[in-house]
């Protein structure tokens, strides 16, 4: 009986009636995705840190965030008196139990006990965020390439994590920053342009916004920004406005539905000759009262969104150092407290009733990338940012998350929250996007993709194209074959138009010259084709005269007459001096 149940199992047949177990893959899908380095603290931090469990040496690389968790009861359970020290018993079996709740306490107030790595950017990753429903996330780079990953339509597995659409969305230039709407169905697109771009969900293009007339000096005159972009924001209750701040000293409100002209255009003035300054960053408050905005010149000015932008209600004066971009702006929920982080390695939280100091200033962490951010915890009784790897005031040696309660920290790029979910996601120099949850607390994101089993491959599952070994010519050039790496892809964009490695005609140049060749007009090519008039290089006489034995043989227009015609006379020249003399 043994053996038939072992052949009806191979033939995957079902074994009883009844609901089934999960498959043992599912669960095997999480144990490889668990992090095996430990919880670690900055060396000046008041959080306690998570006394050691019983597990294996962190074997975490150089490039993997480290983070941080609280382990007392009084930071799990919110503001009152902590609980008292638990009485010394001589029992090692009850202590161990302690440790093992206070960690496991401590993974369900931060969801880092797994995570889940995708891998498909060669860059820094420069811009993230996930949609209201936590399935889909929107990752950008500094290769220049938008990607879109759907966690219910990948395979089982984290090996076949891949995004389901890759573009770029504005050629040659970093992408900024990245915006879902309120709603999920659509989202911005920043790049270094002058344009901002609006997608649906499946990543199609809706709209590109238009840009300003750059020699109109009053920028409340200009239809839409004359410097490039920086962020973006959308508003919470309305979903077809948003904002963007830009370097031509400007943050503008658009309407969704019009691309030709923003709605409402706030200029920022700075207090320096020259009266313009970059902003930075965006941000809208949780209930749409407020618009906050970072400038270059270190200060943090928020405006209310029913005013006349003419001058800021909250203007914070060298919020952060001169010079430095600011990377971001958030508000918490209550309204009134606003988290910014800067590439002066600071973060800072305000109290906009309070706006002429800081309420708290972190110590120094370490940032990289001007697009770093800051985010608040769902409870928002902490507040994430990244660390760059190197040396900090904080003592943190590599790249990681940095926790701090009611104060800002973040990793090497976007770092979010799925509101809900319990999922954080942030991204990496190295082009890497590391999810982290946990199995217990997160509902969507990562466990969507697995809980999937990793399917079989069969016969079936491969298409003919796949099963065809690649032809390849064996004179072919080398940048027409499939077989390179992607990372090479602009050097065989360039190579291609490269006339001596492709052996190809050089094409007729339009336009300004370049690579040492005169560039022309598009109509002159044609015209230096055409028949030239050439009767001014010649001399009319001989003109005329290589045509005389041609009308001796043959008149064709003087027959009529030729035989009437008289012989003409000359006077001889000769004579005519012989006589003078």
């Amino acid at each position: 009986m043994s053996e038939d149940a072992d052949l009806w199992a191979a033939m995957g047949m079902p074994m009883s009636f009844g609901k089934q177990k999960k498959s043992k893959a599912v669960q095997r899908n999480f144990d490889q995705s668990k992090r095996e380095e430990e919880l670690s603290l900055p060396a000046n931090s008041k959080l306690s840190p998570v006394p050691p469990g019983p597990r294996e040496p962190s074997t975490a690389g150089p490039s993997r965030p480290t983070a941080a968790a609280p382990s007392s009861s009084r930071d799990l359970d919110g503001p009152g008196p902590s609980a008292p020290p638990p009485a010394a018993d001589d029992n090692e079996e009850d202590e161990d139990s302690g440790f093992e709740d206070e960690e496991e306490s401590a993974e369900n107030l931060f969801p880092i006990s797994h995570e889940l790595v995708l891998q498909d950017h060669n860059k820094v990753v420069s811009a993230l965020t996930l949609d209201p429903s936590g399935a889909r996330v929107l990752s950008g780079s500094y290769d220049y390439d938008c990607k879109l990953w759907d966690f219910g339509g990948m395979g089982g597995g984290s090996g076949e994590a891949k995004p389901f659409k890759s573009w770029e969305p504005a050629g040659s230039y970093y992408v900024h920053d990245l915006k879902f709407s309120p709603g999920g169905d659509q989202f911005l697109v920043i790049s270094g342009t002058l344009q901002p771009k609006l997608y649906d969900r499946d990543g199609e293009e809706l709209a590109t916004y238009i840009k300003g007339d750059m020699y109109i000096r009053d920028m409340r005159h200009t239809a839409g920004h004359v410097g490039e972009v920086t962020a973006c924001a959308w508003h919470p209750k309305e979903n077809n406005t948003f904002i963007t701040s830009s370097n031509d000293s400007t943050i503008r409100i658009w309407d969704a539905e019009n691309k030709r002209k923003q709605k409402t255009v706030i200029v920022v003035k700075s207090k320096e000759r020259g009266a313009r300054t970059k902003v930075t960053t965006c941000a809208f408050s949780h209930d749409g009262k407020f618009i906050a905005g970072a400038c270059l010149d270190g200060t943090l000015n928020i405006w209310g969104s029913n005013s006349n932008f003419v001058r800021p209600s909250h203007t914070a004066e060298n919020a952060h150092e001169k010079g430095r971009e600011v990377g971001s702006v958030v508000f918490s929920v209550d309204g009134h407290t606003v988290v910014s982080r800067g590439m002066d390695e600071y973060t800072k939280l305000w109290d906009i009733r309070s706006f002429k100091k800081p309420v708290f200033t972190s110590p120094k962490i370490m940032t990289l990338y001007p697009e770093t951010n800051a985010v608040f915890s769902p409870d928002e009784k902490f507040i994430i940012t990244g660390a760059a790897a190197g040396r900090t005031e904080g003592g943190m040696g590599k790249g990681g998350l940095v926790f701090l309660r009611k104060d800002g920290l973040d990793i090497e790029k976007s770092v979010e929250f799925a509101p809900g979910e319990s999922v954080i996601l942030c991204g990496l120099s190295t082009g890497s996007i590391r999810l982290l949850y946990s199995p217990t607390t997160s509902l969507n994101g990562a466990k969507l993709l697995l809980n999937k089993s990793r399917k079989k491959a069969t016969i079936e599952s491969y298409s003919d194209s796949l099963l065809q070994p690649h032809i390849i010519t064996p004179h072919a050039l080398p940048m027409f074959r499939d077989d390179l790496d992607r990372q090479t892809k602009r050097k065989r964009e360039k190579e291609r138009d490269d006339p001596r490695k492709t052996r190809k005609p050089m094409p007729p140049l339009h336009g300004p010259g370049k690579g040492g060749r005169v560039g022309a007009s598009a109509t002159q090519h044609v015209v230096q084709h055409l028949v030239r008039d050439s009767t001014r290089d010649e001399d009319p006489r001989e003109a005329l005269l290589k045509y005389a034995n041609l009308a001796e043989s043959d008149p064709k227009w003087t027959a009529a007459w030729r035989i009437n015609q008289p012989n003409p006379v000359f006077q001889n020249a000769e004579e005519e001096e012989e006589e003078e003399e």
